[in-house]
């Protein structure tokens, strides 16, 4: 079961999404602290989302850690599942409101860095952390091991 969930394709360019993916979160996790008024509890709570404070602080926590993780490609697959969960709560409680009020061009326009953070985060989970990963290091320990 570890194994399956470290294993990794052979590929140098997954490095280029969890670059992508890690950073986006990290700088918006590290934003729901540093600036909660906008980005965390503020945000959450004019959005309409019970116990902002709580929610924000634990949604910051998910992306700094997570996003670590990716971009270290530590656990790859199981780090994107939380950012995968963010990305769909994001969508369904900021894009769908847009989409009833301004329509289709304004909710695709508003909601492109979701969908590249959640395609991103859906990449990593089916692919996992690439050549250039934790997670091919550990498999590739873990294989000598067992020779």
């Amino acid at each position: 079961m570890f194994q399956r969930i470290l294993k990794t394709d052979p590929s140098t360019t997954t490095f280029i999404i969890r670059l992508m993916v890690s950073v986006v979160f990290l700088s918006e996790g590290i934003q729901k602290f540093l600036f909660p008024a906008v980005r965390g509890a503020g945000r959450f709570e004019k959005i309409g989302l019970p116990a902002a404070d709580f929610l924000s602080s634990f949604v910051g926590f998910f992306e700094i850690l997570c996003g670590l993780f990716i971009l270290l490609g530590l656990f790859t697959r199981l780090a994107s599942i939380p950012l995968i969960t963010i990305m769909l709560t994001a969508i369904a409680t900021t894009k769908m409101k847009i989409l009833s009020i301004d329509g289709f061009w304004q909710m695709m326009h508003s909601s492109r860095t979701d969908w590249a953070m959640l395609l991103g985060s859906i990449f990593l989970f089916i692919k996992g952390g690439g050549l250039w990963s934790i997670d091919k290091w550990l498999t590739r320990q873990n294989h000598r091991e067992t020779e």
